[in-house]
């Protein structure tokens, strides 16, 4: 078996058991009404641990991909999680996904791959003097205060669970941003890693991130949150890498419009299946009166 084949089959499988994951921790939120602490619930939940377990396996086979293979091969087959994620959500719900519902998940994945692959950002400065952060991470900040804000309003569950997934999205990309730096010290001065604010901000962004999952897990179904999550993280650890650690998309001239285009078929597509949903629960209108 060639390395690039096995790398293809780990990225599969960690693909697989980020959607089993999501599917479980996303089912033992939803159980848990919005009035009651919800992570002192899900703590105490054996479907939600599972959810756990099943991430530590997802990363732990990403990491065996990487090493067997390029991150374009690898991070490409793992967004096909959402496409394991959907059908396994809705079987277990006693529900079939409707060819729109196919329809705009595999448009998704295939852009979400395209950005990935085609933009390929290069390699930057990870070690930027904390004053360069500053107004890049109050826009981030920002985005997700307002995504927040509208998990928290009323309106239509599907809008609820995109928006807070969106949010977490974004923590993640946040924290992907830091990551390098912090793997970078570990192999040369553990000790540094507890002094260094990256590592703080790092576990500060994984921490909230995955609140505002449950969170969005909690509000409203997979097919509303994941997508926005999961589009949510690349964008935003591109544009930290892009306007913090000195990235540059590789793309030019056709390359850079297919990047232009798939970042708009990625929000397209994810509306779409928020919207979707949002109609899927959107209340029966009143029957017209029977006339006497």
């Amino acid at each position: 078996m060639s390395q690039t084949f096995a790398a293809a089959v780990c990225a599969l499988v960690a693909a697989l058991l980020f959607a089993c994951a999501s599917v479980a921790q996303q089912s033992a939120a939803a159980k848990v009404p919005e009035g009651d602490a919800l992570m002192s619930t899900l703590l105490r939940s054996p479907r939600w641990w599972a959810g756990v377990v099943g991430d530590g396996g997802g990363y732990l086979m990403q990491v065996v991909a990487l090493s067997l293979g390029s991150v374009l091969l690898v991070q490409p087959l793992l967004v096909s999680a959402l496409l394991f994620a959907l059908p396994i959500s809705a079987k277990l719900g006693a529900r079939r996904l409707s060819r729109r519902t196919w329809v705009l998940a595999v448009g998704l994945t295939l852009s979400l791959a395209v950005f990935l692959v085609v933009g390929d950002p290069s390699e930057g400065n990870i070690d930027a003097p904390l004053e360069e952060w500053f107004v890049p991470i109050s826009v981030v900040v920002a985005v997700v205060i307002v995504c927040v804000g509208i998990g928290l309003t009323r309106i239509v569950a599907g809008w609820r669970a995109l928006a807070l997934g969106a949010a977490s999205g974004i923590c993640y990309g946040v924290a992907v941003a830091f990551t390098k730096y912090v793997v970078e010290l570990f192999s040369h001065d553990v000790g540094a890693v507890v002094t260094s604010w990256q590592t703080w901000g790092l576990l500060a962004a994984g921490v909230v991130g995955v609140y505002l999952q449950q969170r969005a897990f909690q509000v409203g179904p997979l097919s509303a949150s994941l997508p926005a999550l999961t589009i949510g993280e690349p964008i935003a650890a591109v544009y930290l890498g892009i306007t913090v650690l000195d990235e540059r998309v590789r793309a030019e001239g056709l390359g850079f419009v297919l990047v232009c285009c798939a970042i708009v078929v990625m929000l397209l597509t994810t509306i779409g299946l928020s919207r979707s949903q949002a109609g899927r629960e959107a209340p029966a209108p009143p029957a017209a009166p029977v006339p006497s």
